[in-house]
C-alpha cells in the first residue's frame, strides 16, 4: 500500500483527499494543511515511487504502471480508511487521476478539485513528450525534469513552484521516472475521454491565467460540461496551490462548503 497520512477533525464527518502530481509528493500541499484541517478530515497521499511510497518500490509496484493502477492505489487507501465518499483535491498529473477514479467509482468522489489541470496536450507538450521519450534513457532524468519544469512554469513568479519540484523530483530513483513517463503514452485517449464526457460530479477548475499550456483546453471544455466551473488565477502559473496559497484555499474551502 502507498503511503499516507491522515488529520481527523473532532467533529466533521467530511473527508478532503489531496493528490500531487508526477515528482512531487504530499508535501507540496504544505500551504493547505493547517487550514483544510479547520473544516475537514484530511487524507495526504504519496503516489507510488514518491515521497514516503518508494520505500515500498521493491515489494509491492513493480507490476506495469497505468493510469488504472495509480488510481487503484488511491481506491486502496480509502477502503482501507473506511472512507466511503470524499472530495478530492489534485494539482497537475494528480487531476488525471482523480478524474480517472470518478468515472470508475463515481460514488465515492463527491466533488473534484482541479488545479493546473492537465485535460489536453497541445502541439509544444506533444513535442516536450516525445523529445522526453527520444532522450530518457541517455539524458539523468533529472535534467529532463528541470527542462519540463521551465517549459511549464517559465515566469519569474513560478519560480518557488519550479524549485519544488524539482527538489522533490531529486527523491526520484531514474528507473521510476521512466516508469512515470511511459504513462504518457496512455494520456492523449483518456484526456479526450475526458473532454468529451461530462461525469455530472462537482468540479471546480482552478486555472493560472499564466498556465499557458492547459488553460485554454480548460477554459473550451468547462463550456460544455454543466456539473463544472472555472475559476482563472490572476498573476499565476501551473501550480495554482503554491504560488496563490491564501486564494486557492479560500476559493476551495468555500466551494467545498456549499457541498454540504
Amino acid at each position: 500500500m502507498i503511503s499516507y497520512n491522515t488529520h481527523i477533525h473532532k467533529t466533521s464527518d467530511k473527508w478532503v483527499t489531496f493528490v500531487h502530481g508526477a515528482g512531487g509528493s504530499s508535501t507540496i500541499w504544505f500551504k493547505q494543511l493547517r487550514e483544510f484541517k479547520k473544516y475537514f478530515n484530511v487524507l495526504l497521499l504519496d503516489l507510488r515511487g514518491h515521497g514516503n511510497s518508494k520505500l515500498h518500490l521493491k515489494d509491492a509496484f513493480m507490476d506495469k504502471y497505468t493510469f488504472d493502477t495509480i488510481t487503484d492505489d488511491i481506491v486502496e487507501v480509502i477502503d482501507h480508511e473506511k472512507i466511503e465518499k470524499s472530495h478530492f483535491i489534485g494539482i497537475s498529473l494528480g487531476t488525471i487521476l482523480i478524474r480517472n477514479l470518478a468515472e470508475k467509482h463515481p460514488s465515492r468522489v463527491e466533488s473534484m478539485i482541479m488545479g493546473g489541470a492537465i485535460m489536453k496536450l497541445n502541439l509544444r507538450s506533444q513535442v516536450l513528450i516525445r523529445l522526453g521519450v527520444i532522450f530518457k534513457s541517455i539524458v539523468p532524468y533529472l535534467w529532463l525534469y528541470k527542462f519540463f519544469a521551465f517549459v511549464i512554469m517559465p515566469n519569474k513568479n513560478h519560480k518557488e513552484s519550479r524549485l519544488l519540484f524539482v527538489r522533490e523530483a531529486k527523491k526520484l530513483y531514474q528507473k521510476e521516472f521512466i516508469r512515470w513517463f511511459r504513462l504518457t503514452s496512455e494520456i492523449n485517449p483518456l484526456l479526450r475521454f475526458f473532454r468529451s464526457a461530462d461525469i455530472k460530479i462537482p468540479t471546480l477548475y482552478l486555472m493560472g491565467e499564466e498556465d499557458y499550456l492547459f488553460l485554454p483546453s480548460v477554459r473550451q471544455m468547462v463550456q460544455n460540461h454543466r456539473s463544472s466551473s472555472l475559476v482563472v488565477v490572476k498573476d499565476c502559473g501551473h501550480v495554482v496551490n503554491v504560488e496563490q496559497p491564501l486564494f486557492f484555499n479560500e476559493t476551495v474551502i468555500k466551494y467545498l462548503l456549499s457541498k454540504k
